[in-house]
């Protein structure tokens, strides 16, 4: 590809000579394939809460199905809708495997966050929790969150290992699968940095193969190659509508903090999305607004309701979108063609199952090195922004518990603003936010967690 059509590319203007349906076909190909690491990942993650990793790549691809087709066929947007990334790390790690609560609850705790996050993309409150909760507390949450997928991913290809001196320390570099590890994470982003299509799906690919002549020790390789390449697709038996809202009744309190954040992370997931994606599409009206906003909240909020039916986590529209944007994408016909494709990947859930946590680790550090990229916006001279923030992150990372993370970070904005004699700087929400984590502090204590 030479250079100018390499620009015109990444402006979005090469569909001049392309019928309107090739251009969205080619465009939802582009954006499937800078998106299709999810059915590598979202799987592996979740099967750490005791889920069939088999079924994952099922639910995963019909949660995606059916919010790709809905965000094309309702909101006629070129918005991709897919498990999100981030949302099953604290699905898994944090409410499961770190607090004890049955998958089962896990999953209708988040279909109640959903109808939640349906009935405020139907009201007004939309603008208000847009307008009411701190940039600086959605910044620091965010970046608390790809901290804690980074780590994850170091931690499960062996990258980084317990240590009793030190708790945590390198793994060595005499193992081989450490070594591929690490040569993926300087891959990942040089690919992306090189704009290649679908980088991260080639990354996982291609450490996956290689891993097939890499020892990972007790005779073993990195990679154990599948029995067979095609098969019918794998229904989640198991985690479909498998949802315990007894449990959810029972411990409401301790869990209510984490349903906070379920429709926080939604919420501005959605809003983010929505502002990036129609803005490199010139979408975007005079007045700042975007066209059928509504229709995409709701379709976002439905998706994350039928995604705990099927037995994954939310479901939310994808920011490599963007790079449908850029191939030509305006319209719902590209989101249609994303869930066409998933469909595809139904059938080739053998292959998705094999692929070796060594693969992943790069995809989830680039993931969380960009979840980190609000930061920048942060002005960490002063210290009623930094200390939140930074608090957030590292309370978070050391504790692997992130709603201690959000307790510390919302309460120290509160503190410090009372004592900078900002009060109004405290809304509403913000001081609704604070009573919540005090009364999970109090329940998580007698509970002894």
């Amino acid at each position: 590809m030479c250079r100018r059509e390499r620009r015109i590319l990444l402006s979005g203007k090469e569909g001049q000579g392309q019928s309107p349906l090739v251009r969205e076909a080619l465009a939802g190909l582009t954006t499937f394939a800078a998106m299709a690491y999810i059915l590598a990942i979202n799987p592996a993650i979740m099967a750490q809460a005791g889920m069939d990793r088999g079924e994952q790549v099922a639910a995963t691809a019909l949660a995606a199905i059916f919010g790709s087709a809905m965000m094309g066929l309702v909101a006629n947007l070129p918005l991709a809708v897919a498990p999100a990334m981030g949302s099953n790390v604290v699905f898994a790690l944090v409410l499961v495997r770190q607090m004890g609560i049955p998958w089962q609850a896990a999953l209708a705790m988040v279909a109640i966050t959903g109808v939640i996050f349906l009935a405020i993309s139907l009201s007004r409150l939309r603008e208000r929790i847009a307008r009411d909760v701190p940039e600086v507390l959605v910044v620091g949450i965010q970046a608390a969150v790809g901290t804690l997928i980074m780590f994850i991913g170091l931690r499960g290809a062996g990258v980084v290992v317990p240590s009793a001196g030190t708790t945590i320390a390198m793994g060595s570099l005499r193992d081989p699968a450490v070594v591929l590890t690490l040569a993926g994470i300087l891959l990942t982003p040089m690919l992306v940095i090189r704009r290649v299509p679908g980088a991260l799906i080639l990354s996982i690919a291609a450490i996956t193969l290689v891993g097939l002549a890499v020892p990972a020790g007790g005779g073993h390789m990195v990679t154990t190659p599948p029995a067979h390449f095609l098969a019918w697709p794998k229904w989640p038996a198991s985690s479909f509508l498998a949802l315990d809202f007894g449990y959810v009744a029972r411990h409401l309190l301790l869990l209510l903090p984490l349903m906070f954040y379920f429709v926080c992370g939604e919420f501005f997931s959605t809003l983010g999305t929505l502002v990036g994606v129609t803005g490199a599409a010139n979408l975007r009206r005079a007045d700042g607004s975007f066209p059928n906003a509504t229709a995409a909240f709701a379709t976002d909020a439905t998706a994350s309701i039928v995604g705990p039916l099927l037995g994954t986590s939310v479901v939310t529209a994808y920011i490599e979108s963007v790079t449908g944007v850029q191939a030509g994408g305006r319209t719902g016909m590209t989101a249609l063609t994303v869930a066409a494709l998933f469909g595809l990947s139904l059938f080739l859930w053998p292959v998705f199952v094999i692929i070796p946590p060594q693969a992943t680790a790069p995809a989830l550090v680039l993931v969380g090195i960009l979840m980190m990229q609000g930061l920048a916006r942060v002005d960490l001279t002063a210290l009623d922004q930094a200390v939140p923030v930074v608090l957030t992150l590292l309370i978070t990372v050391l504790t692997s518990n992130l709603i201690n993370g959000m307790a510390l970070g919302t309460l120290s904005f509160i503190m410090l603003n009372l004592a900078l004699g900002q009060r109004r700087r405290i809304t509403s929400v913000v001081w609704g936010m604070g009573v919540v984590f005090l009364a999970y502090f109090a329940v998580a204590s007698g509970l002894g967690r």
